[in-house]
């Protein structure tokens, strides 16, 4: 049954990527038509943020009592009907209104889907599963860039919505599938524990693990949503180009991931989570430094090699770090954090690259690298003997 399903998760990942690279490739063209300031993308992607903590919080009860099939399918459909709003909209407040089920439609099908990969699927698959969410975002701003020059940024947003209306239709036709796994996984023997925020955040790494996510989520979104606006107004690159120099970094997610789940079979999570981190180091190094544009742009490429195999890594370890019977609350915690950062730092660097200086965009995510490496040795340190007992298990 999991063969029959993987095609399908397969497209669920890619529809989880669509949308999240769109407003960063359109915003130094949206920006000035809708006569905002550059830094209002922030506000944008604060409600977009805010809408998938609140849903991956409730993503544990919404998927015991719906199923991940549901979940997916419905989700994907909010978030079509959203993309499809940006597209008729020409004010900032209507994109606002927009907004909120676009947030709302990712962050529940997020944490279904990663707890159920990884409870069931190696972690080359979660890396490759993984990739195509990084297919999805890497379309993003190809289609965009193509709408700029041919029509407006409001006819990329309306490409992708009906992409997405049609995943919706294939994701609906294959519930019963899902239904006969769900029924499947209940005759099994893993019994999941309902436990609260509070007593989950007391659990050794647990509070470590939330902050890796924190720190990951706000480097990725923070990279991907200001390369464009980096490019045009600090290095000088034209806008369509820097749209399309934007592409590269989840480009470079794409193909990390895929490379990964073949070096998944020689390391660990934890050596891969490292691996990623000295990577995208090397690639901040380069974008910092005031080198030719050429190797600005192999920067983007590694600062997406290197988030490659971070995210599915930590994922697919959960189980083995807190057990199975906890992975789905915790997953869910772990998106909430992982939306937190999503929310809360892109819109920062928005507000100081305005106010002083978009130069300090490969700064800030060096900050934000250091306290993730910091966490993530910790956390691993904290839950060594429960990963060593599950591994035996």
């Amino acid at each position: 049954m999991v063969s029959f399903l993987l095609p399908v998760i397969y497209l669920a990942f890619i529809s989880l990527g669509l949308p999240d690279s769109l407003l960063g490739a359109a915003w130094p063209v949206m920006y000035p038509e809708l006569g905002t300031s550059v830094s209002y993308a922030g506000i944008l992607s604060m409600i977009i943020a805010a809408g998938t903590i609140v849903s991956s919080l409730q993503s544990d009860r919404l998927n015991t009592r719906f199923g991940t099939g549901k979940i997916t399918a419905f989700s994907v459909l909010t978030t079509a009907v959203a993309l499809f709003g940006f597209s008729i909209s020409h004010s900032f407040p209507a994109l606002c209104l927009f907004a909120i089920p676009y947030g709302l439609g990712a962050g529940s099908v997020d944490a279904a889907l990663n707890n159920y990969v990884a409870l069931h699927y190696k972690a080359r698959h979660m890396s490759w599963l993984h990739c195509m969410w990084g297919v999805g975002c890497s379309i993003g701003p190809i289609v965009m860039s193509f709408a700029i020059t041919n029509s407006s940024w409001n006819m990329g947003y309306r490409m992708i919505s009906i992409f997405q209306i049609i995943l919706t239709i294939l994701l609906f036709l294959s519930l019963p599938l899902w239904q006969k796994n769900r029924e499947s996984s209940e005759n099994g023997s893993e019994v999941p524990k309902n436990r609260g925020f509070f007593q989950l955040i007391r659990i050794s790494g647990v509070k470590e693990v939330l902050t890796c996510f924190f720190c990951y989520c706000a480097l990725e979104t923070t990279a991907g949503m200001w390369a464009a606006s980096y490019c045009t107004l600090y290095r000088g690159i034209d806008a369509n180009r820097a749209a399309s120099w934007a592409s590269m970094f989840y480009i470079g997610i794409t193909i990390g991931r895929f490379f990964c789940g073949f070096i998944t079979m020689k390391l660990s999570d934890q050596n891969m989570i490292r691996l990623g981190q000295i990577v995208m180091g090397v690639g901040i190094l380069l974008i910092l430094l005031p080198l030719p544009d050429t190797l600005l742009f192999a920067g983007l490429i590694l600062v997406g090699l290197g988030c490659a195999p971070i995210y599915p890594s930590i994922i697919h370890e959960t189980p083995a770090n807190f057990g199975a019977d906890l992975s789905q609350g915790i997953i869910g915690m772990q998106m909430a954090f992982a939306y937190v950062g999503s929310c809360l730092m892109p819109p920062l660097f928005g507000v100081l690259g305005q106010s002083v200086t978009f130069g300090l965009y490969p700064v800030f995510m060096a900050l934000i690298l250091l306290l993730m490496v910091v966490m993530s040795e910790r956390m691993h340190k904290a839950t060594a003997e429960h990963r060593k007992a599950y591994q035996a298990a």
